[in-house]
């Protein structure tokens, strides 16, 4: 089967009739078709983009339609969210190819008889939007938390959340940031090239590059570059994948060589890599993740790099008493619910509500209690995580600290791109600062 398009209703269905991951979703759906590039791509933002925007387009149906988008049959709401999502969002596409591409696939999947209704709808859309009176613009929304859920796409406890930290124009911002398409950004491995040298080898393959300010290791790759595993010192090793701002949690670690580092929930293994490379792969690393097939991954990359200084242990982290004053350093990247990288995870935004964050503020807390009895005298533990929520990041340390009076925030000593805060924490804020969202904090006994 070769029709991208069919390919992504298939990829689409999974998500909305089984409750699937996108990117898993997607997964499979690849694997039973031979797609060129160009149709890969396609593929891709037709389904992460159709999540990303679901609240969006069921507003677009509920405005045109007789019945809700709750109300349609559920495989015909997906076909009409890949014609409405060409339509809004993808200049690219004619309006022409987008509907008659849409009307097969109604005729295709079983819905021959409603494919008059498909076409009808999409072109009252596109008459809408060419008198500008596209139903997401002209709506007199309730409110600006509803005006800018439904323009932008998000749960609306996610948008007054954002409200209540940082405003009403800087919340637009960052939702519009949210639904841009992710950038990819590289760590140098420094024990194995340059950042001269790399830089060199893309330019040879035209692909183009920028560093990163106060961070010596990054590399932002801009535009078109294809296949990972084809890009120049791949497999050499010279570098891996890692968000400038994952590359900031272990630059504050600061790791020395010769030195016993725990990296408490490792897999898969980007900043225990970074880790090794810091301490030019002297001393110990023990990775540790609960997930046998995630540490798999990070075998894998520690290979690639050439790393000989990690250790993996399976389990978790919270039943490891032979760890008690050990280490130097220990790091805690927290299993959390990745709002800070909204961009790269299209469905997370409907995965999570404030009752399940408030379940993982308790995993959080009590993961730190426990990392931080791994801590010989003097050491220091870093909190880590990638998401902007306040009960996962502040509340945890606050309530750490009340805790444990023995223990302080030692505010960053280097020169990050991102300013620290007033207590002593770092607080990645994706839209001002271009990079994943993300919280650090470093902490040392007295």
């Amino acid at each position: 089967m070769q029709n991208p398009r069919q390919i992504a209703f298939l990829a689409l269905r999974e998500v909305h009739r089984r409750g699937a991951f996108a990117d898993a979703a997607l997964d499979r759906a690849f694997g039973n078709s031979q797609l060129n590039d160009l149709d890969r791509r396609l593929v891709t933002e037709l389904v992460y983009g159709s999540v990303r925007r679901m609240r969006s387009i069921d507003f677009i149906i509920d405005k045109l339609a007789t019945k809700k988008s709750s109300q349609q049959p559920p495989e015909l709401r997906t076909i009409l969210h890949l014609g409405l999502y060409q339509l809004e969002y993808l200049n690219q596409i004619p309006p022409s190819a987008a509907v008659n591409t849409t009307v097969q696939l109604a005729k295709e999947n079983g819905f021959s008889g409603l494919s008059s209704f498909v076409n009808g709808l999409l072109r009252q859309y596109i008459r809408l939007t060419d008198n500008d009176l596209n139903p997401l613009t002209v709506t007199n929304y309730k409110s600006t938390v509803e005006r800018l859920g439904i323009l932008h796409s998000f749960p609306e406890w996610l948008v007054k959340l954002w409200i209540e930290q940082i405003g009403e124009t800087e919340t637009e911002q960052l939702c519009e940031w949210f639904n841009q398409s992710p950038t990819i950004d590289l760590r140098i491995n420094p024990l194995k090239s340059s950042i001269a040298q790399i830089e060199t080898a893309f330019k040879s393959h035209n692909i183009s590059t920028s560093r990163i300010p106060n961070l010596p290791q990054a590399l932002r790759l801009n535009g078109s570059i294809g296949a990972i595993q084809n890009l120049p010192g791949y497999s050499e090793g010279w570098w891996t994948i890692q968000d400038s701002s994952a590359q900031l949690v272990t630059h504050l670690l600061g790791p020395q060589p010769g030195e016993t580092i725990i990296d408490a929930c490792a897999a898969p293994g980007g900043k225990t890599t970074h880790s090794a490379e810091l301490m030019q792969d002297e001393g110990t690393i023990y990775a540790c993740d609960k997930t046998a097939s995630r540490l798999k991954k990070l075998k894998e990359n520690a290979d690639r790099l050439q790393m000989k200084s990690i250790k993996i242990h399976t389990g978790d982290s919270r039943h490891f008493p032979e760890f008690v004053n050990l280490a130097d350093r220990v790091l805690l990247d927290a299993p959390c619910s990745g709002l800070g990288t909204l961009h790269r995870r299209a469905d997370a935004r409907w995965h999570h509500t404030p009752e399940n964050i408030q379940q993982q503020s308790q995993l959080q807390s009590e993961l730190l209690a426990n990392a931080a009895t791994f801590v010989k005298s003097g050491g220091v533990l870093v909190y880590a995580t990638c998401t902007i929520h306040p009960l996962e990041n502040e509340t945890v340390i606050r309530s750490f600290l009340d805790s444990n009076p023995n223990w302080q925030i030692e505010p960053p000593t280097i020169d990050l791109p991102v300013q620290p805060s007033p207590e002593g924490w770092v607080k990645v804020w994706p839209h001002r600062n271009q990079m994943d969202g993300f919280f650090m904090v470093k902490l040392k006994q007295d």
